[in-house]
């Protein structure tokens, strides 16, 4: 399922990023890499926030929509 759809407050693990290779680029530069481990914080208002290893991210949705998670 995408990000943007999971609960909350949940920890995740991230089986697929399905973008273009900047996009795939600019979110691994952010930690975001297929077998990691992310955390949704917030999904409100147009933006996803999401705890990523010790620090946290905004997302806009079209982008969070792109990662697939479980």
């Amino acid at each position: 399922m995408p990000i943007v759809l999971a609960p909350v407050d949940t920890e995740l693990m991230v089986l697929k990023i399905v973008a273009n290779q900047d996009i795939k680029r600019h979110l691994e530069d952010l930690g975001i890499i297929v077998g990691s481990k992310i955390k949704l914080i917030s999904n409100s208002g147009g933006n996803v926030i999401c705890e990523i290893k010790e620090g946290r991210i905004a997302l806009d949705t079209e982008t969070a929509r792109k990662i697939f998670v479980a």
